[in-house]
């Protein structure tokens, strides 16, 4: 009881032991790994590779808390945490000596490093805090540095470990043509979250998270994805089931956020103010070179008022298994199984009962730092209504990233393909399905298309004008890989169909600008601005013949604590 007193204080900045910790203090934020050495897995959304916070170093002292017994657990391996995998389009971060926030710059306090940190310096964050790294506040040389960080691996005795945190954030959209409808809508946005871990040894843990998530002054009627008060967003159940070369596999069992590979087929989808997430059965296993998971979920549907249920019509599973040979270098093999029993017609379009198999495989990487690329490919078959399915996906992209050159600039060439069908409802079914995707990040940030009877050709640049502002340029080119299928939006619905195929296959060019000021340790704006210019099918199908064109404002204020 005393160690669970003692360290409970030192938490909170109390007591003899907070001023331990404060003693230990370095004049400088910690020191994070070089960007150019952090493992390929980890970056900042939207698809900026950051260093990872660093798990206390090899020979440095174990204990972890100097009120912790001798016999206390040594949690230098808890949570095991899966870094998340890289994006497309992933750009490498600044280092070296700098302003890392507005604050630093204000204060002219230049960094040697950038600062180390669980959570991204980013507004949107698409991995989930269950996964957020904090390991390197057990190191003495890398104690907490503020109240926020004093939350986290709380020492409750020698055997259990807890952590809490949460994010806010406020948003306002201003869009034209929304949804293409030809209506104006401008809104504001609120969510937040707020979380408790906590872990006996590396044995058990126990994870809940909460979400309070609204909207107000919509002009159109409100999504699913806009408002969820009051209810969970994770809560599960962690069990150490056994151990591979030291590595734990564990069962996790609950309502719970999922996040694989590139995030094209599966994702929280950060950007939809209530995230997405499914309740169900994982086995994980995280490795130096080897990652798996297999899993069988069913997606939780937002309930504005009320509790949020699941869709019990819909069964999602899978093993994915992802290969690390080296630094900079994954490979990813999949299958995913999606079964929908429940009745869906759109746009004359028969889209389910259906039962969809997906094979795939991603190969990205980067050789030193400079010549980067990403690969994917995914081929899917089963049975859509009484019909036949056969339909398929691929994604080449190559960039560089110049890292020797000021604004330190990388630059993608990117082409995406979904394949279509020409007749949908006769024949064998042809129209990919994108499952749970992250579609706003890939799909261009006007929120028009998704990544089903699709061609996208696309290119995209990110620099620094300064260590603390992101800015990120997409030029995307959107024609339809059937005419006379449906042109379906990042939620994967049918918006617009002309079944004679005579009004045209090009959808229009697209041009994102994404700016992200890191104001402070835990504070960032992110503004951004897309136009998507109308090409012939969006013209020939626009209700009253208005214009066409679609333009997306959004300003975020983010706070993680």
């Amino acid at each position: 009881m005393k160690y669970w007193v003692r360290n409970t204080l030192a938490a909170l900045g109390l007591g003899a032991a907070a001023g331990s910790v404060a003693a230990q203090a370095p004049a400088a934020l910690p020191e994070s790994l070089p960007a150019a050495t952090a493992p390929a897995e980890v970056e900042a959304p939207p698809g900026e590779a950051v260093p990872p916070a660093a798990p206390p170093a090899p020979g440095a002292a174990a204990a972890p808390c100097a009120a912790c017994g001798d016999g206390a657990f040594d949690f230098k391996k808890v949570p095991p945490v899966r870094a998340m995998p890289r994006l497309g389009m992933f750009f490498i971060p600044p280092s070296g000596p700098g302003y890392y926030s507005a604050l630093d710059r204000l204060r002219d306090e230049v960094k040697e490093k950038p600062p180390q940190t669980g959570y991204l310096p980013f507004a949107a964050m698409p991995f989930s805090n269950f996964d957020a790294d904090w390991r390197f506040l057990d190191n003495p040389k890398t104690p907490p540095t503020d109240w926020a960080e004093r939350l986290k691996r709380v020492h409750l005795g020698d055997n259990w470990l807890f952590s809490t945190g949460g994010q806010a954030w406020y948003r306002y959209f201003d869009e034209q043509n929304s949804r293409l409808t030809g209506l104006h809508n401008s809104y504001n946005q609120y969510r937040a979250r707020v979380y408790g871990d906590l872990w006996y040894k590396d044995v058990f843990r126990v994870y809940a998270e909460g979400i309070f998530a609204g909207t107000y002054g919509l002009d159109l009627p409100p999504l699913p994805i806009d408002t969820d008060q009051n209810d969970f967003l994770n809560l599960f159940v962690d069990l150490k089931l056994w151990e591979i070369n030291g590595n734990g596999v564990y069962g996790r069992v609950g309502r719970q956020e999922i996040l694989l590979g590139s995030q094209r087929l599966v994702s929280p989808l950060e950007w939809a103010n209530t995230r997405r997430t499914f309740e169900g059965a994982r086995v994980m296993y995280t490795g130096e070179k080897f990652n798996f998971d297999a899993f069988w979920l069913q997606p939780v549907i937002p309930n504005e008022r009320g509790i949020d249920r699941v869709d019990a019509n819909i069964n999602f599973a899978g093993a994915w298994g992802t290969y690390k040979p080296k630094k900079g270098t994954t490979l990813d093999l999949y299958y995913l199984f999606f079964d929908n029993k429940s009745p869906v017609v759109q746009s004359g379009i028969t889209r389910a009962p259906n039962t969809i198999n997906t094979i795939g495989s991603r190969y990205a990487g980067d050789k030193d730092g400079g010549l980067l690329w990403d690969f994917e490919g995914a081929l899917q078959f089963g049975q859509q209504g009484t019909n036949n399915l056969f339909a398929g996906m691929a994604t080449a992209g190559v960039g560089y990233h110049w890292k020797d050159v000021a604004w330190n600039p990388t630059a993608w060439l990117y082409y995406d393909y979904a394949s279509g069908d020409n007749n949908p409802n006769a024949g064998t079914f042809n129209t990919f399905n994108q499952l749970f995707p992250f579609g706003h990040y890939y799909m261009g940030w006007a929120d028009v298309v998704g990544r089903q009877n699709i061609h996208d050709i696309s290119a995209s640049l990110t620099f620094y004008p300064a260590k603390w502002i992101t800015t990120w340029f997409q030029v995307h080119n959107f024609w339809l890989a059937n005419s006379k299928d449906a042109l379906y939006g990042p939620g994967g619905g049918a918006l617009r169909r002309d079944p004679t195929g005579a009004a045209g296959s090009f959808v229009g060019n697209e041009i994102d600008t994404i700016l992200n000021f890191h104001l402070s340790k835990r504070t960032d704006l992110l503004v951004s601005y897309a136009y998507l210019f109308a090409g012939d099918f969006l013209r020939n199908t626009q209700p009253g013949g208005g214009n066409a064109n679609v333009g997306t404002l959004s300003v975020i204020m983010n706070y993680r604590w």
